[in-house]
């Protein structure tokens, strides 16, 4: 009976604890978990599970672990906003599957991602011929990104956070001297002063940070 009792009050306990825990680690859709978050909260179960499991082991071995946790998860979140090329490591880039009504054969073996599974999520968004897709992204969620013909066209950024995106850069045809040379005719002389950047309509539009707006 006692056990019992011990198992009910870590339950209401560790509830709480965990939605708090979850709540400070920020607003996310299930489908736009990391990895990193995925691992987290799978590791998190199994600490959680064992605090249930085990009545006669002291409920602060569970608690460290799940803070523990939270560190690492807050850490993680501050470099990925610092940093894009650790965005990228951890979180992935999204890959262009379709251009043109071109289904990009080489990417989607890179992403071991088959026919059956472009073709549903299309599907999924009333797409009814690969002709009509002008492009189509495969985002790190999983999720497929479409855009048609008829759509406003995706915004790649040239720049982020000072640093020039190479491969977004030649996928809209320019080159990197191009870049910096359009931004130098703008007043713009470093890229690192550039929090954002992107070519919409023909048109260069940036974003300075906020140290040199």
């Amino acid at each position: 009976m006692n056990d019992f009792i011990i198992i009910g009050f870590r339950t209401i306990f560790l509830y709480v604890f965990i939605l708090i825990i979850l709540r400070m680690m920020g607003k996310r859709e299930v489908g736009e978990l990391s990895v990193i978050d995925i691992v987290v909260f799978v590791i998190m179960a199994e600490v959680v599970a064992v605090a249930l499991e085990s009545p006669d082991k002291k409920l602060s071995h569970s608690i460290f672990p799940v803070l523990l946790l939270l560190g690492i998860q807050l850490l993680t979140s501050f470099l990925s906003l610092k940093s894009k090329k650790f965005r990228d490591v951890v979180d992935g880039d999204p890959t262009l599957i379709i251009e043109d009504g071109v289904i990009q054969e080489e990417e989607m073996r890179k992403q071991r991602y088959n026919l059956d599974d472009l073709f549903q999520q299309l599907r999924e968004q009333q797409i009814g011929s690969i002709k009509d897709v002008s492009y189509a992204y495969l985002e790190p969620s999983g999720n497929l990104s479409v855009f048609t013909h008829e759509n406003t066209q995706p915004v790649l950024a040239l720049i982020s956070d000072g640093v020039i995106q190479s491969r977004h850069v030649k996928m809209v045809g320019k080159s990197e001297d191009w870049l910096v040379q359009e931004l130098k005719e703008q007043g713009v002389v470093d890229v690192g002063q550039v929090f954002y950047c992107s070519l919409e309509k023909g048109k260069l539009y940036f974003q300075l940070k906020k140290d040199y707006q």
